[in-house]
Parts: structure tokens; sequence; C-alpha cells
């Protein structure tokens, strides 16, 4: 009993621990509506921004916006992958696609993924915010971890998150 309450603590230490903004993004695969699966290692050599969201959440369907703006703008330079979590579901995840035309896979969460790429930065000790928004470079280094707050607003709305991705586009020519 003891060894396994010792696994547990270390386990969760390990998800608080998760690697910080300049370090390798966690490897996930999960799957999008189709069944189709998404391993983040199939994104290397692009840009990819990882979006974690729910579908009721209004700061969300601004960036949901704002990311269909993204892959109009910069196409296949920059991937983009949006994950939920329970209680989210086909359902409401449809309803989102429909009314917000989302053209870019929604993956479900149903295991820790999203609980360890949301560890990734010292800012994200207290309540989640939503969305939440990770800056993958072309190695796989996260180099923007961005949970929601007003004075951000400029990255999930778009002119701020333009001027981030034309920067590493730039640099990696």
């Amino acid at each position: 009993m003891k060894k396994t309450i010792l696994l547990l603590t270390l386990s969760a230490l390990a998800l608080l621990a998760g690697p910080p903004t300049g370090k390798r993004v966690a490897s996930f695969s999960l799957p999008e509506t189709s069944g189709k699966f998404h391993d983040v290692l199939d994104y290397r050599g692009r840009i990819l921004l990882i979006d974690i969201m729910k579908t009721d959440c209004p700061h969300c369907q601004t960036l949901t916006k704002t990311l269909e703006r993204v892959k109009a703008k910069y196409g296949d330079r920059v991937a983009i992958l949006s994950i939920i979590n329970p209680p989210d579901n086909a359902t409401t995840v449809a309803n989102y696609i429909a009314k917000y035309r989302v053209s870019t896979p929604i993956l479900y969460d149903m295991t820790l993924s999203t609980q360890a790429l949301l560890k990734l930065g010292p800012q994200n000790s207290g309540p989640v915010s939503l969305p939440h928004l990770l800056i993958v470079d072309a190695n796989g280094i996260v180099q923007s971890d961005w949970p929601y707050a007003d004075t951000q607003s400029a990255i999930f709305a778009g002119d701020g998150l333009f001027a981030i991705i034309d920067k590493m586009l730039a640099a990696k020519k």
C-alpha cells in the first residue's frame, strides 16, 4: 500500500513538474471526431499550435476564429490541434464545428495528456484558464505557453499571435 501511494505521488509530481517553455512538448496521440489519431510527433518540421479548449467557453470561441484565420493565412506551414476534455462530447463538438466552421482537428482527451500539457509553465500552478495555447516550434520545443488572460487578448484575438508566427517562420528560413 505504501509503495502504491509513493508511486502515485511521484507520478503526480512528475506531471506537475512538466517541461517549461524552452523544453520539448509532451508527446501524445489523441483521436479526433472521425476516429483518426493525431500524434504530436507527426507535426515535427512545422510550427504547431495546441489549443486546449471547451466548446462553451467564449474566449475559446474567439481563439477558434483566430486559429481559422491562421490556417487561412499560413496553410500547411502551421499545424493546429484543438483538444477538449469531458464534459464535451461528440455532440457538443459537432455543433461547435458547424457553428464556427472549424477546419482543423478537434481531439478528444480521455487520458492525462492535457494535464501534462497544462503543467508546462510555472504560471500554471493555480486554476486552469481556458483557452490555453501552446506554440511549439518545428523541432518540438515549446516556445510560448499562454493561459488565457485579459491582458493577453492580442494573442487570442489574432494580431499578437500572427506576429509570433511571422517571427518564428522568419527564423526558420
